[in-house]
């Protein structure tokens, strides 16, 4: 089964000035991992021409990268994200999308023009997503990168269809945790000693003066992940650092 990295990109002025709270992120999160699919990154970015095409660009350097654009495809002059997309993703050129052009048409009646018809000015050779509240449709490209509106009741309809029909779903990780009570600086040994395989996240605690630190280990196969788990555990009490296993495979 091919290894995907599944990126966000949020965009919104709105959300990096204090305007409005996003909520993208916790619905894509979300989605991603009820489904075994790794969420690589995210970006939250204002509504800037050159820093949505820098990170564009990262992405789409990324071989394996998937990237679900949230927002910036409307019709107002803050709304860029039709324009970059063509110029990073395809050939640098925009036009009428036939059949975007008639949803609009459909949906609005003579309300679509001046302003809206603009929403079908489309990069060229995409494949629209369906829009389930009032059919101005999203669009992706390759099917790979996939771009909806900012109105959460639009996008995450749209991009849990795509989740479903495009993406196969993965078995999730096998994982176990430790709760130690030391510093992160006493475990930073055993840490290193783990293989790439083992997906490792350590998260210290400070409550009371007291420190602490959650490990968290996961991996594919519940035979590697045993080892390993076992490997931490015995190197701990070497170490008489006191720990409790607080959800064993």
């Amino acid at each position: 089964m091919q290894t995907y990295n599944f990126y966000s990109v949020i965009i919104g002025t709105e959300l990096m000035n204090g305007r409005r709270g996003d909520k993208h992120f916790g619905f894509i999160n979300k989605a991603l991992r009820d489904r075994g699919l790794k969420h690589f990154a995210n970006f939250m970015i204002v509504d800037d021409v050159i820093l949505m095409e820098r990170v564009f660009e990262i992405i789409k350097n990324d071989p394996r990268s998937i990237m679900f654009c949230f927002g910036g495809i409307g019709s107002t002059p803050d709304d860029y994200t039709r324009e970059i997309a063509a110029k990073v993703f395809t050939n640098g050129q925009t036009q009428i999308n036939p059949q975007a052009l008639q949803l609009i048409l459909d949906s609005f009646k003579e309300g679509a023009y001046p302003h809206r018809v603009k929403m079908a000015n489309l990069p060229m050779g995409v494949a629209l997503l369906e829009n389930v509240v009032n059919k101005v449709p999203g669009f992706s490209i390759e099917n790979r990168f996939f771009f909806g509106p900012g109105f959460p009741s639009m996008s995450w309809p749209m991009f849990s269809k795509v989740l479903e029909t495009k993406f196969e779903a993965k078995e999730p990780n096998f994982s176990c945790t430790f709760h130690v009570e030391t510093s992160e600086n006493d475990l930073i040994d055993i840490m290193e000693a783990l293989p790439e395989k083992i997906e490792l996240s350590s998260l210290p605690r400070i409550e009371n003066d007291k420190k602490s630190v959650e490990i968290y280990l996961a991996a594919q196969k519940k035979e590697t992940l045993m080892t390993w788990c076992h490997f931490f555990q015995d190197e701990m009490k070497k170490l008489n650092i006191a720990f409790q296993r607080t959800d064993p495979i």
